[in-house]
């Protein structure tokens, strides 16, 4: 179905949320923002990206400072993986300056298919569809279908308006994450009117669906790994309460992922 873009942009232009990524076009805090972004919200986000570019204001800042602070100034955000691809990230692009489309982007570390779009359409104006989790779920439900990526990579591409990429790219992840939500939908709120899933939201993928009795955070490697990596970053111990096996366990992972180094029974940042 034709979506009406003028309807669809001047509602985001409207309702906008003041976020800092969006008051800015250099393609290095717009890659902190979205490397931040993954998997996080944006209430968490805001203080750490702030934080971070007060102390890594560029990518020559970043690449060159010693893991240990970068991993210091993430602990808290999750994921500490990601601080190793965006330092991976900045140092490539020190060096060699940045790709100036989404093909090129894709070849830098960590750096996959959706950053790529973001960082290309905000940063370098290209006219590229940036699809996360809330644009998938927005074009889903216009056209009340679901979709495998390419088939969705190519329906977000043709809703492009002409020129309007990095707007129009906006405004659909704010109409995802502020109005057409994962649990509930204000229809009533959405600017596009011809929405098939108007007043009766598609219901999630089956494969997006968490399945029951899925194990709580706390049980999870990931909770102990951040346990560990927030203790060293406190210049703690580690922590305590945790059975041996699991605290094990999540060193050996995070060893593997040069998140943590060992050296007989001493364990610190990289």
């Amino acid at each position: 179905m034709p979506v009406d873009h003028d309807a669809v942009l001047s509602w985001y232009a409207a309702v906008r949320r003041d976020l800092p990524w969006r008051r800015t076009r250099d393609p290095y805090r717009i890659l902190v923002s979205e490397v931040m972004l993954q998997q996080t919200q944006v209430v968490r986000v805001v203080p750490y990206y702030e934080a971070f570019l007060d102390r890594f204001p560029d990518e020559q800042a970043l690449g060159s400072a010693p893991t240990a602070d970068v991993l210091r100034l993430w602990s808290g955000l999750g994921y500490n993986r990601r601080a190793l691809a965006l330092q991976a990230c900045a140092r490539a692009v020190a060096q060699d300056g940045w790709p100036p489309d989404a093909a090129g982007l894709r070849s830098l570390p960590g750096i996959g298919p959706y950053t790529a779009a973001a960082v290309a359409s905000f940063a370098f104006g290209e006219q590229v569809a940036a699809v996360d989790t809330n644009v998938k779920r927005v074009i889903e439900r216009i056209d009340r279908e679901h979709r495998t990526a390419r088939p969705l990579d190519a329906r977000a591409q043709e809703l492009l308006p002409a020129g309007r990429a990095a707007d129009w790219n906006q405004a659909m992840m704010e109409l995802g994450a502020t109005v057409c939500g994962a649990r509930a939908a204000t229809c009533g709120d959405c600017p596009v009117a011809g929405c098939r899933s108007r007043g009766r939201p598609l219901p999630p993928s089956p494969v997006s669906r968490r399945p029951r009795g899925a194990e709580r955070f706390e049980q999870t490697d990931r909770f102990v790994r951040g346990r560990i990596v927030a203790a060293l970053a406190a210049g703690e111990p580690l922590p305590p309460g945790i059975a041996a096996e699991r605290i094990e366990r999540a060193l050996a992972g995070l060893e593997r992922d040069g998140l943590v180094v060992r050296d007989g029974e001493s364990v610190r940042l990289p």
